[in-house]
């Protein structure tokens, strides 16, 4: 299984994720972040690691870790002349993420547009077309067997016209291992729409459709989503759907100073 997909480099990254699943299950302070090695914990997983991440990768990938500790973190990176580009963490519990999201399905898909089946297959044409749609948004995609849950609990969800062309997608997944007290919280992201059904509020629909299928096929506690500070179309998007912005927790990640931003 692979399903590769993206940028010889993405495709390197995606490769090694993949790789690295049972080190990363078993790794406290680890954390699988789809496209990088992740960390959840900088004292439990420790600079000697993420430095070994970075001297390998050139990238690492840092989820809820406390707002305290960013400066520390991006002082550590500095010497090895790496910078940390982050984003704000949006969060939602159970109860209040899925009334909203349920709400919002409710009002249904505008004509001509349906709701597609999860895909299954890593590399089928489905599970590449709903990657080729997220590079086109600025979305770096997983791997479709990471897409289609084959490394661990995950779910994909799209929306499509009546020839089967994908207007809309969205991905969530558990990404935390048992060490960690984030376990059971997922993430939810890589939400992109096609440019031709773009202002027909398919982000906002597709988004809630993923998050009602994290609780209710992946048994989450909790989901959240990361969202730049500038972007306040999708900070929108993401409050609609009942999470906050958790001002006390950051997600990010490592990459060479004079690097382009990895993803949107």
């Amino acid at each position: 299984m692979s399903g590769y997909y993206g940028t010889e480099t993405q495709q390197r990254l995606q490769a090694q994720a993949e790789a690295s699943v049972d080190y990363i299950n078993a790794t406290a302070g680890a954390c699988q972040t789809g496209r990088t090695m992740g960390c959840d914990d900088l004292d439990r997983l420790g600079w000697d690691r993420i430095d070994e991440f970075l001297d390998r990768d050139g990238i690492c990938g840092f989820r809820l870790i406390s707002a305290d500790r960013t400066d520390e973190l991006r002082s550590h990176l500095a010497e090895r002349n790496f910078r940390f580009d982050t984003w704000d963490v949006f969060l939602g519990d159970r109860a209040c993420a899925l009334a909203a999201s349920e709400a919002i399905i409710s009002k249904g898909l505008p004509e001509r547009l349906t709701n597609l089946e999860r895909p299954t297959q890593p590399e089928d044409e489905y599970i590449t077309g709903i990657q080729t749609l997220m590079g086109a948004a600025g979305v770096a995609p997983f791997s479709g067997s990471l897409l289609v849950g084959a490394f661990g609990p995950a779910t994909t969800v799209a929306v499509g016209d009546g020839d089967g062309t994908i207007a809309a997608a969205a991905h969530g997944y558990l990404p935390h291992n048992a060490h960690s007290p984030y376990h059971r919280y997922a993430w939810g992201g890589l939400v992109a729409v096609a440019e031709s059904q773009r202002g027909k509020g398919l982000g906002n629909y597709v988004n809630a459709r993923m998050i009602v299928s994290v609780f209710n096929d992946l048994g989450a506690t909790h989901i959240y989503e990361l969202v730049s500070a500038s972007n306040v179309p999708s900070r929108r998007k993401v409050a609609s759907c009942g999470l906050h912005h958790a001002q006390g927790i950051v997600c990010g990640i490592a990459i060479p100073n004079d690097s382009v931003r990895f993803t949107r």
